[in-house]
């Protein structure tokens, strides 16, 4: 097993002797209260049996969903194979996962109200301040290395979704929260607005007991709030009809049957969280680096749309925004510009546009032209 960055000198360090079952014991409550010193909110510690639990069987769910096409042009979902059900065969000589979280909403975010006004730009409220990634890899690598100052040299490697990792159904074997009918990780005293991160490690941890009870019951708020149903069956989302996917994942056009109901959202979509009773429980960040950058959490869509692909690149420098790129940046809020009320400045803004050299943006362009046109004529027709 590897070590994570940066690398272990394997020649120069002597083997860990092993550690008695107490040692290991004591170990695994000094990992927690590290974890809680590096800023996560929860840490649990499990086995990488995927198979058996009160979760069920997430091998054979994963392959079912991609049975059904539900990943559309997700490819990387089935690439790796059983390595992302399997932690020793992505790691080997992994025999532990410790699962921490991290909650990243910032305190007194108006996001409902966002929505609710047509002008301005939706953002996932996960990707308004810095990338997550390097950020949580960080305390994981921190956190590893308390645990060797502790216990001498381990095998780790940690994960914050960059690679092929079962990472919710890891949490929820190791007490994080349940899977929610939106097949997120719910936690009842948290919500599921947080960030999840992994560390693989061959130290013989004990094991937390799995979140065995389901807290949603009867209710299907998350179903109802979905714009376009994408949730097509309790904790299965069809990927191709997820706002998340088509504004994020998908690099071609966004399917027109979808569009009107994307309404304002730019990049991804937290309905499904943001109507969950749930989230009431959720906790303000304590991280600086999630909270938002250049008003992204309230721009208006017509500043956003002038920014030329410089100023793109300049605003969402370490963000995770800045991965689906500038010709798609213009293709989400195009859509959004033909879902806004009609007016002057949001027709000359398209018409700036419609000559642009991708025939991506043009084409969105061009619908949405359509869909102001269609507001003004039916406005005059009303008026008359």
């Amino acid at each position: 097993m590897t070590a994570s960055v940066p690398p272990h000198n394997d020649t120069a360090t002597p083997a860990t002797p092993p550690l008695s079952t107490c040692e290991l014991a004591d170990l695994a409550r000094e990992i927690k209260d590290w974890g809680d010193d590096l800023g996560f909110q929860q840490v649990g510690i499990t086995d990488t049996d995927l198979t058996q639990g009160p979760g069920g069987d997430h091998e054979a769910h994963l392959n079912a969903w991609l049975d059904q096409g539900y990943q559309g042009e997700m490819g990387f979902m089935a690439k790796h194979g059983t390595k992302r059900t399997r932690p020793a065969e992505l790691e080997p000589g992994t025999v532990r996962v410790i699962s921490v979280r991290m909650d990243y909403l910032p305190e007194d975010m108006a996001s409902i109200e966002v929505l609710r006004r047509p002008e301005s730009a939706y953002v996932s409220r996960y990707a308004l301040g810095r990338d997550y990634h390097k950020l949580m890899r960080k305390r994981l690598a921190a956190l590893a290395k308390r645990i060797e100052e502790r216990v001498g040299t381990i095998g780790y490697r940690a994960f914050v979704d960059s690679a092929p990792v079962m990472e919710r159904a890891l949490a929820q074997k190791a007490g994080l929260g349940w899977f929610g009918k939106n097949a997120m990780l719910l936690n009842p005293k948290a919500g599921s607005l947080f960030f999840l991160g992994e560390l693989y490690t061959d130290l013989p941890l004990p094991v937390d007991a799995p979140f065995a009870r389901d807290h949603c019951g009867s209710c299907n708020s998350c179903q109802v709030a979905c714009p376009t149903g994408a949730i097509v069956d309790d904790g299965v989302v069809d990927a191709r009809k997820c706002i998340s996917y088509l504004t994020i994942e998908l690099h071609g056009a966004i399917p027109e049957e979808h569009r009107r109901a994307m309404g304002n959202r730019i990049y991804g979509c937290d309905d499904c969280q943001l109507f969950c009773p749930f989230t009431r429980f959720a906790n303000p960040t304590r991280e600086d680096d999630f909270y938002p950058r250049h008003d992204l959490e309230c721009a208006e869509l017509l500043t956003l749309f002038a920014w030329g692909e410089q100023e793109f690149l300049d605003k969402t420098a370490g963000s995770a925004i800045r991965r689906i790129g500038y010709v798609r940046w213009l293709r989400n809020i195009a859509v959004a510009l033909g879902n806004a009320p009609y007016s002057e400045a949001v027709e000359a803004a398209l018409m700036a546009r419609r000559a642009y050299p991708s025939e991506l943006v043009r084409e969105h362009v061009a619908w949405a032209l359509a869909e102001q046109r269609d507001k003004a004529a039916r406005r005059i027709a009303t008026a008359g």
